[in-house]
Formats: C-alpha cells, structure tokens, sequence
C-alpha cells in the first residue's frame, strides 16, 4: 500500500470512529474544521509552499 493510501485509510477510520462518539455533524466539523484551521494559522509563504506542492504534484 502506498503512503498516500494509507494516509486515506487511516482518515476513513478515523472518520467513522469519530461519527460513533460524537455524532455526524459534530464529527464533520471536527474532520473539515482542523485541517481548515491549520492551513490558515501558516504565514504566506508557507501557504504559498503548500500550493506549490499541491500544483506539482497535479502535474502543473
């Protein structure tokens, strides 16, 4: 398996893990909320650096 679908693997686990203990909407937030807020507490050029990789890894 490679590292990205293991990555996949583990957020599906810990998707339904998280909906069993605390609910469906609460869960979703939870799942959505922490990536969102982690992306906007980097300065711009580490946000800057994300996007790049993002881009090149989509061929870009």
């Amino acid at each position: 398996m490679s590292k990205r679908a293991g990555v996949a693997a583990a957020g599906v686990l810990a998707a339904i893990v998280l909906f069993g203990l605390v609910g469906f909407w609460a869960g979703l937030l939870v799942l959505i909320g922490v990536p969102a807020a982690a992306y906007l507490l980097l300065d711009p050029s580490q946000r800057r650096r994300v996007r790049d990789l993002s881009r090149r890894e989509l061929g870009r």
